[in-house]
């Protein structure tokens, strides 16, 4: 009998519905794949739930706070549960869009020049300070471009930080890097093809764009020559291992119009839905959804046989 599987959706954050299309993919994948598959909602029942279901491995498909930023996977560890995606650590330091941005900075990987603000103090920054506009301003520790706007004017930065400060505790702001924007998963260690994101009716990458049924197309792989799609995969691969990710992850990049690559920021659990980029990624390289899921849930249950013997 194959291994039982509970696939944890949903959660508070503004990503509910986002994890909810991901979970059920996964969940139609575990049926196919004839595993013992449940799901749960990330609520106050969560643990007693996993408890009475006791599985042998638990798929991930959070997102957002609560779900990819160390939280769920601390949960985990403290029931000795093996997990889908990456540990509580690599987690909480790729969802801090600042420290990430640090590291990368201080290993030399390039990515926009940025500063942080914070509101816990009830004041708002009336300026940019050093930074000059255009900016991209974006919550510090959301993903799935939650709350991202391109900010051209004082007035329209003011109007930002009204509106970023009723929900969240801090937001980074980075200079627009007017361009083409790509994205590269990383899969088990191995850059996936790149993929260029060309959004339709939008101005960039939104939200609506990422998840909306028409909303952005996908060239997979990318048009562009072999020593750029080279360097899109290394700055991945580079990023993954540097912030500890493992089993799979994807970063995003913006292409100057210079022809600069930049690091926006990498996502440590990525959408797995019917328009999300990292299936399309794998299944370019000749990896079905079905596939991709079968590897995590095993990958995990690998791990769970290490901490038993632990």
């Amino acid at each position: 009998m194959k291994a039982s599987v509970v696939v944890v959706m949903g959660g508070p954050s503004s990503e509910r519905e986002v994890s909810i299309a991901t979970g059920n993919g996964v969940m139609r994948a575990l049926e196919r794949l004839e595993y013992d598959a449940r799901s749960i909602d990330f609520d106050e029942r969560f643990v007693d739930a996993l408890r009475e279901l006791r599985p042998d491995v638990v798929f991930n498909a959070l997102h957002g706070p609560g779900g990819e930023d160390g939280t769920v996977q601390g949960i985990l560890e403290w029931l000795r549960l093996p997990y889908t995606g990456s540990d509580v650590r690599s987690c909480a330091l790729s969802m801090d869009k600042h420290l990430t941005k640090k590291l990368l900075s201080a290993e030399g990987l390039p990515t926009p020049a940025w500063d942080t603000f914070d509101f816990e103090g009830g004041m708002l920054p009336l300026l940019p300070g050093s930074l000059n506009l255009p900016l991209v301003v974006k919550p510090r520790n959301e993903g799935s471009s939650a709350g991202v706007r391109i900010v051209r004017t004082h007035e329209e930065w003011s109007r930002a930080m009204v509106e970023l400060s009723e929900r969240r505790a801090g937001v980074i702001a980075e200079e627009f890097v007017e361009g083409r924007e790509f994205s590269c998963g990383v899969l088990f260690e191995q850059a996936l093809p790149v993929v260029e994101i060309l959004p339709q009716g939008h101005q960039f990458y939104t939200f609506e764009a990422k998840y909306a049924t028409g909303g952005s197309r996908h060239e997979v792989p990318a048009h562009v020559d072999e020593d750029f799609a080279h360097r899109f995969q290394m700055l991945a691969l580079s990023t993954h291992r540097l912030l500890g990710l493992r089993d799979y992850s994807r970063t995003d990049v913006m292409l100057s119009r210079e022809g600069r690559p930049y690091i926006l920021e990498t996502n440590a659990l990525p959408g797995l839905t019917p328009t999300s980029l990292l299936p399309e990624e794998c299944a370019a390289l000749g990896i079905p959804y079905d596939t991709l899921i079968d590897r995590l849930v095993r990958a995990a249950l690998d791990r769970g046989r290490t901490l038993v013997e632990t």
